[in-house]
């Protein structure tokens, strides 16, 4: 079975002439892989495995999407070496999450030479964002090149999981394995790792009294963690507890494909062009082939397209406890947060789609959202990347965008050194910890301090989610760099800090002026210690996720 046939058991639309199309990496089209899409014949079980070499170039632990695009870059990278990944599961995988990339990890995957991954997957094109608050709308679109404005793409997770795997099974050089990595192999020194020089496999399904028999391999250069955000393995590089800031609960809206592209695109900043359509059938995205973020829900509400017909639902409950679905408190806080997000009067088609989604949702999909600072690797013979090595919150989509510049920064890193000789690959470390950080401190930053103010749990805390909504639609520079931030093209901390505190002195503003309507009354002098008690909560947002950020 080819992708195109399962676009089409997917029901997605065929248009030669489509209303939207990205000009640097194509959602339609054919993919150069595509016959390898469903394909196992490339993909080795362990018992297959274990009759064979055990000494390879490279080892990747994990296919996902950072695991195989890094696989498919060392592949092309060194022809002449051997390259291992070893995944638990190859079939397609199925999250909520992920499953929209931002322009500056498109951007990432073109370096990488994937710029046609988006194709056969029933992407759709994203030009920015949407955004409601109390009533109001404005429009966040993406920055622009010499070109034109570059745009995002969002789609099914799975499905650009198995174009790059689709990928990795050409390359004549990698050696595919369904199977599970269990430990690291290598040397220790009270009870910490100083080198690694291998890994230990075992069957995908390991037996719980741990009764298998695994085989080691010795891995020539490097080794690399790509295992995700559930990673085993991290605690060998970071034992700092994890954090769990909030929960993202997850509903598909299935609707019909948009005729028109009327509402793609709109005023920088403040907007009324938006559809507000009132049969639930048609696509009920206020902004379709945007990002519709909805600010006035339990926690931040936010919808995309995943294809022509499906819409992904994520709604946030802040904190680190979920609701019980067992007794319906959860589908209770969910109902009350999506029609105070997308109201009845002012959203008719998108309230009823969600009531609809809800209702007839057996199970709710959540995921818990997390902050987990990069640090410093000096372990020899092994690299932490991707989910494995730092995660922020999903709000921003800013995950993919972090890991896959990773994945470029750190083969270009290579390319001009010896990988097999450590002392080198420590030099090649510390330049690629200098040279990502901008941009994953402004990604990860943004998203952690973001979802502080959107959440809003204090009167503090909402009047900086006022103020950052009237200084984004307020359009110009104080649109578009904020946009940048968001997309990953415009990796400056410096400037996030300028604009952060820009924001929080327009709450300052609106404060002391009696201005505000999220923290509004009481004398001038309890107004101006408020206004500056406000100043400090955003330094205490923003100030010790920095310093995280910064921490070797």
């Amino acid at each position: 079975m080819t992708v195109s046939m399962l676009v089409d058991e997917h029901h997605e639309p065929k248009s030669e002439s489509p209303l939207d199309e990205n000009r640097n990496w194509p959602t339609h089209g054919t993919f150069e892989y595509t016959s390898y899409y469903h394909s196992r014949r490339e993909i080795i079980s362990f018992k297959e495995f274990s009759a064979k070499s055990k000494e390879f170039d490279f080892v990747v632990i994990g296919a996902g999407p950072i695991g195989a695009a890094l696989a498919y870059k060392l592949a092309k990278d060194w022809p002449k070496s051997q390259v291992l990944v070893v995944e638990k599961n190859w079939a397609e995988p199925d999250r909520i999450v992920g499953e929209l990339m931002q322009p500056g990890g498109c951007q990432a995957i073109e370096q990488l030479g994937l710029c046609n991954v988006f194709s056969d997957i029933g992407a759709v094109p994203v030009h920015g964002y949407y955004i409601s608050y109390r009533g109001r709308q404005l429009h966040v679109p993406y920055m622009h090149d010499a070109n034109g404005q570059l745009r995002g793409v969002s789609f099914h997770h799975g499905r650009l999981v198995m174009n790059l795997r689709a990928a990795c099974k050409a390359q004549s050089n990698i050696l595919c394995v369904e199977g599970s990595v269990t430990e690291l192999v290598g040397q220790v020194d009270n009870g910490r790792f100083t080198t690694v020089r291998g890994v230990r496999v075992g069957p995908q399904r390991m037996q719980a009294d741990g009764s298998d028999e695994c085989v080691d391999v010795s891995s020539r250069k490097l080794t690399f963690v790509c295992d995700g955000i559930t990673s085993q393995f991290r605690k060998q590089l970071n034992e700092r507890p994890v954090e769990l800031i909030s929960h993202f609960c997850g509903l598909v809206l299935e609707h019909e494909p948009v005729t028109s592209d009327t509402y793609f695109d709109g005023p920088t900043g403040t907007t009324s062009h938006v559809s507000r359509p009132v049969d639930a059938k048609g696509n009920p995205l206020p902004m379709p082939h945007n990002g519709n973020v909805m600010l006035d829900g339990v926690g931040p509400v936010l919808l995309y397209q995943m294809s022509e017909r499906e819409t992904r639902v994520l709604a946030d409950i802040p904190g680190p406890l979920l609701p019980s679905e067992s007794n319906g408190q959860l589908r209770e806080t969910l109902r009350t947060s999506l029609s105070r997000a997308a109201p009845k009067h002012l959203y008719p088609g998108l309230h009823a789609a969600l009531m609809r989604s809800l209702d007839d949702s057996r199970r709710i999909r959540c995921i818990g959202s997390k902050f987990i600072p990069a640090t410093a690797n000096t372990i020899d013979g092994a690299v932490w990347i991707g989910d494995a090595l730092n995660v922020r919150h999903p709000l921003t989509g800013g995950g993919m965008t972090v890991g896959l510049w990773d994945v470029v920064i750190l083969t270009d890193l290579l390319r001009t050194h010896d990988a097999a000789n450590p002392r080198q690959v420590q030099r090649v470390k510390a330049q690629w910890q200098w040279r990502r950080r901008p941009r994953a401190l402004v990604v990860n930053v943004l998203s952690v301090a973001l979802h502080a103010l959107f959440a809003a749990e204090t009167k503090e805390l909402g009047l900086l989610r006022e103020a950052c909504f009237d200084y984004l639609a307020k359009g110009s520079y104080f649109t578009m760099q904020p946009s940048g931030f968001l997309s990953g093209l415009l990796p400056s901390p410096m400037l996030l800090v300028f604009h952060f505190f820009s924001v929080a002195f327009l709450a300052v503003y609106l404060r002391i002026s009696d201005k505000s309507v999220a923290y509004s009354g009481g004398s001038l002098v309890y107004r101006v210690y408020s206004a500056f008690y406000t100043l400090y909560i955003a330094a205490t947002v923003i100030l010790p996720v920095i310093w995280r950020e910064l921490q070797p």
